[in-house]
């Protein structure tokens, strides 16, 4: 595991600067241009210590420097990587106030022709990684007698439309593990919210593209969709979605607040979809379909 790479002048039981607070912040998935990384520029904002995880060190080259900002190389496929990632920000700061699970996996593609392989994946790293994070942290809360787990989920739960099967069912898993794990913890005082990002332009539907890009021999139904397939992984591109520094801002702010909220919600299109959760599942239907260009399929031979 690459070492813990601290700028932070603050340690845990020494002083802490002025204007600063003694709370320490782990987030994962913090790549450059994506919502962990102007998460934990804003946490930083408010003045909390920040440890900040990707699965390179290379992709958060945006925090080089920074005071009050670490970075470490987590791989949240590997439970020996957590637990040692857990480890090592105890061994420096000696406590972890606040988790956030941010880190996913984006994958478009037809469930009937996806390989197992890349569902696999998408899971682990969507919701088995989180629940990693989450019991290697957690003892550390109980000790100290309270703390703040927030997990990330996506509107694609409030509504899953065509192509996104794999992804949202991952995220579903976390949220609604998320529903449990908040009345678990509360008498450990403990709390956990959900935090559920709409249309937000970040690197993970680049990443997503890519993936599919590579992946398209594995088209033989959905051949003909295959223009229309790109076209959706790159969706949070859309002009209207929310610029990821302003997503941040608001959530912190609603992770921060004293009266927290169980569930945030925020972002393009986020009013829709909480709305089509309510719908019966023909409106759905329609506001999906409607949505895909009509395209000729010849039956198979």
């Amino acid at each position: 595991m690459v070492p813990l790479q601290a700028n932070a002048s603050y340690m845990g039981g020494g002083p802490v600067s002025p204007g600063r607070r003694e709370e320490v912040v782990l987030i994962t998935g913090c790549s450059d241009g994506g919502i962990g990384s102007a998460l934990a520029l804003e946490f930083c904002d408010c003045g909390f210590t920040v440890v900040a995880t990707s699965r390179s060190l290379e992709t958060m080259k945006r925090f080089e420097g920074h005071q009050y900002i670490a970075v470490l190389a987590l791989d949240l496929l590997s439970e020996e990587s957590i637990k040692e990632a857990v480890a090592s920000v105890m061994a420096l700061y000696g406590r972890i106030d606040i988790l956030v699970n941010n880190a996913g996996m984006p994958c478009t593609a037809p469930l009937v022709e996806v390989p197992i392989a890349i569902v696999d994946q998408v899971y682990r790293t969507n919701y088995l990684g989180p629940i990693m994070m989450i019991q290697a942290v957690v003892p550390h809360m109980v000790a100290k007698g309270k703390g703040k787990i927030v997990n990330v989920s996506s509107i694609a739960v409030y509504a899953t439309g065509p192509f996104t099967g794999a992804y949202s069912a991952s995220k579903a898993a976390l949220h609604y593990s998320t529903d449990a794990l908040r009345l678990e913890l509360k008498p450990f005082n403990i709390d956990v919210m959900l935090l559920v990002p709409g249309g937000v332009v970040t690197g993970i539907a680049s990443k997503g593209y890519e993936i599919l890009k590579n992946n398209l021999s594995m088209l033989k139904i959905f051949k003909p969709y295959e223009e229309y397939l790109l076209q959706r992984a790159m969706l949070s591109h859309h002009p209207k979605s929310t610029p990821a520094p302003l997503f941040a801002k608001k959530a912190v702010n609603a992770i921060v607040a004293k009266s927290s909220t169980a569930c945030y919600t925020y972002g393009f299109l986020s009013r829709i979809y909480r709305i089509l959760f309510y719908c019966p599942y023909w409106i759905r239907d329609w506001w999906f379909s409607s949505k895909i260009k009509v395209i000729n399929v010849k039956k198979q031979q």
